[in-house]
């Protein structure tokens, strides 16, 4: 909690299994640094507990919790080389100072001897060994994000804590980290919490995401179950590019009647025994068929109907169809091989398998 009541973070209650990639994700102010920042010890928890390897760390400084950052900046030293930036932590924790080196001559050059050899090795691993003699100026960003992981990586802890640190890169070297960081968890096998406002990195990295909003816990599972089970109406609208279509609209004779928007609820769907409630009925663009294609699902009044085609964006694989039923806009994702005319009329249909529907005051998923 900061000054004037505000709760940053409320009630967090998340563990995270030991060499597990945890992925923390949500929209700018949802309270996921601050977490990673008290985990590291660089916020202090108003109450609550903080453990690490079953040790609570609450009291315990930074720089005894045995973990390792990753920023979003880099945080590089500007006049350090590359070399001497990976080696800067390992020097600090286990070398002492001048008058300890002179004193303990043959210690200090066996651990001088393993700092060379681990610098070296994590390099390799991040194939940055031609780098080493470079300054951070001499790099791109790319090089310059896989020194800032070499330096967390370099001093084997307990815990990564990445906050956010593919966002300062172009789209195509983004994607290229991000299979590099998922390789580099499988060979070190070391827990990692990793922070994103970015839906697709949490779903391609995390083993498990947790999905956040005004500082609290929405939900957290499998990237898998999230996007096809949210929990509530947050959580589907956050995750999954384009977003789900939402309809508000009323139960009705087993019937979702949303405005325009006419679906009949399959036998023993959750929401029939709603009857008169208020809900909000939700669908995915894929889950979305142009009618008269070819369709994969039943086509019946049950599903089906009509809208115009506002916009088209031909993504190659994919076409993407902004469509207006009535005066209700959705999205749909199209297959290319049956095109619909910019400016027509045409049938669609949802597949009632896929459907969502959630509770109209508190927009949690009915079940």
């Amino acid at each position: 909690m900061f000054g004037k009541g505000v709760r940053a973070v409320d009630h967090l209650e998340l563990e995270i299994n030991d060499g597990e990639f945890m992925v923390l994700v949500g929209p700018s102010g949802c309270g996921k640094t601050t977490a990673l920042r008290m985990l590291a010890g660089l916020e202090e928890a108003t109450e609550g507990d903080i453990t690490i390897a079953e040790t609570r760390v609450n009291d315990v400084p930074p720089k005894d919790r045995d973990i390792a950052m990753v920023f979003q900046n880099y945080a590089l030293y500007p006049h350090m080389t590359v070399y001497d930036n990976i080696a800067f932590g390992l020097r600090l924790r286990e070398l002492g100072g001048f008058f300890w080196q002179l004193t303990h001559m043959a210690e200090a050059k066996k651990i001088k001897a393993d700092i060379d050899a681990r610098v070296r090795e994590t390099a390799q691993m991040l194939s940055i060994e031609h780098l080493l003699e470079r300054l951070p100026k001499e790099l791109s960003g790319g090089q310059r994000q896989r020194v800032a992981l070499g330096r967390a990586i370099v001093r084997k802890p307990k815990v990564f804590l990445m906050d956010e640190p593919l966002s300062n890169l172009d789209a195509k070297l983004r994607i290229q980290t991000r299979a590099e960081l998922i390789r580099l968890h499988r060979r070190l096998g070391v827990t990692t919490i990793y922070v994103t406002h970015d839906q697709v990195e949490a779903m391609t990295m995390g083993q498990r995401i947790a999905v956040m909003s005004n500082g609290l816990l929405q939900q957290c599972d499998e990237p898998t179950r999230v996007y096809n089970e949210p929990a509530n109406k947050f959580v589907a609208g956050f995750i999954g590019a384009p977003p789900m279509n939402f309809v508000e609209g009323v139960i009705k004779d087993g019937w979702v009647e949303a405005g325009p928007v006419r679906v009949k609820l399959k036998d023993g769907h959750a929401a029939l025994k709603l009857e008169g409630e208020a809900v909000t009925f939700g669908i995915r663009p894929e889950d979305i068929y142009h009618a008269e294609g070819n369709v994969s699902i039943p086509v019946s009044e049950a599903n089906t109907f009509e809208a115009q085609l506002d916009v088209l964006e031909k993504l190659g694989a994919e076409d993407t169809a902004y469509l207006m039923v009535g005066d209700q806009p959705m999205i749909a994702t199209l297959d290319p091989a049956h095109p619909v005319a910019v400016g027509s009329t045409a049938k669609f249909a949802f597949d009632l398998d896929r459907i969502h529907i959630f509770h109209g005051e508190d927009g949690v998923a009915v079940r």
